[in-house]
């Protein structure tokens, strides 16, 4: 069981990187017309709410542990951000 929680807040971890270091790019391409950051910001947004679904599916302490490593990867993403 614990194995399967460390799993599951890997993903999150993985999956709160991508999404919260995707953001700022494709925010410049909205502000400069670029219509396919349209599909990019869906995309993130599709990518995120699959994770958390399927972490779902494996019950409450999985969603719990995947939205914690989730928002790890919010502050890893944010910590990147400023120090550049």
């Amino acid at each position: 069981m614990t194995l399967h929680l460390f799993i599951a807040a890997l993903a999150g971890l993985g999956a709160g990187v991508l999404h919260f270091a995707t953001l700022a790019p494709i925010a410049r391409m909205l502000t400069r017309g670029q219509l396919i950051a349209v599909a990019l910001q869906a995309a993130r947004l599709v990518a995120a709410g699959l994770v958390l679904w399927l972490l779902a599916r494996g019950g409450a302490a999985t969603l719990l542990a995947g939205t914690a490593g989730l928002t790890a990867g919010r502050a890893i993403a944010l910590r990147r951000r400023s120090a550049q």
